[in-house]
């Protein structure tokens, strides 16, 4: 492993998340069961984890925050050394943080005394840098990336094909053998990281291709935002409103990310070696 960076520039992130119950769950009195963790890292990197409990598990909304929170602080401890260096490396960070995931889960389980189907739920997990994005996931919903010159591409998509109606929770004893890598490489300006109740909205389905008109204005708005909290206040609004809830009755998660570049104006002084 081995990190890299520009000299004279520092990347910094602007995240905004919202998980928001959805309007079925409203309406039977139910909890928001997704959840979302991100992180961002030194040296530009960022990591977020999206996960969506399942309906019909009663504590699915539990199982979903120990997944997410576990599988980002095992990426972040990892990422404050060396970076990965290859793909390979990539996915085997990736798996880790899985396998971690998984693991507090069970424990979350076992405490309550429990079957883990209970607590059972997707999972994505994302990182980004300013050269690449690479995410794992099992289940349903996409992390995106955009790079600002061109549409915004999936890293990770849904499930299609033959089981496109079949979702494989991460609390199944076969849940790696579901996991869908991916990376992509080049430059990143913009990350997005949806649940399944946005991808009616968001892609254009089976072929998994995301809306630019869905992620383009979201992207700019939160580049051009200063105050975060704000910003955060207006996407969970954008996501209540009736264009939006026509269209999705399910919890709803969104989790963007705009990089920033900002020149260094007092980079170190170069190394002096003895006369």
């Amino acid at each position: 492993m081995g990190q890299s960076s520009e000299a004279a520039l520092r990347h910094h992130w602007h995240v905004v998340g919202i998980s928001a119950r959805g309007v079925a769950h409203i309406k039977q009195g139910m909890p928001c069961q997704d959840s979302h963790v991100w992180r961002a890292l030194p040296g530009g990197a960022v990591v977020v984890a999206v996960a969506d409990g399942a309906g019909s598990a009663m504590l699915s909304q539990l199982g979903s925050a120990r997944a997410t929170l576990a599988a980002v602080e095992w990426v972040a401890e990892l990422m404050k050394g060396a970076w990965p260096r290859d793909d390979t490396d990539w996915r085997d960070m990736l798996t880790a943080a899985l396998e971690t995931a998984h693991d507090s889960v069970l424990v979350a389980a076992n405490k309550r005394k429990v079957n883990p189907r209970e607590l059972a739920t997707t999972l994505i997990v994302t990182v980004a840098t300013p050269q690449l994005a690479v995410a794992a996931q099992v289940g349903d919903g996409a992390a995106i990336v955009m790079n600002g010159s061109s549409d915004p591409v999936c890293v990770t998509a849904p499930q299609s094909g033959e089981f496109i109606n079949e979702t494989i929770f991460f609390t199944s004893p076969e849940y790696l053998k579901a996991v869908q890598f991916g990376v992509w490489r080049g430059e990143v300006t913009g990350l997005g990281v949806i649940s399944d109740g946005l991808q009616r909205l968001a892609l254009k389905m089976p072929e998994a291709v995301p809306h630019a008109a869905f992620f383009s204005p979201l992207l700019q708005f939160l580049y051009e935002s200063e105050d975060l909290h704000r910003a955060e206040q207006q996407l969970r609004d954008f996501l209540a409103s009736d264009r939006i809830r026509q269209r999705a009755d399910d919890d709803l998660t969104l989790v963007l990310g705009a990089l920033h570049q900002v020149r260094d104006t007092n980079p170190p002084p170069p190394e002096q070696t003895a006369d």
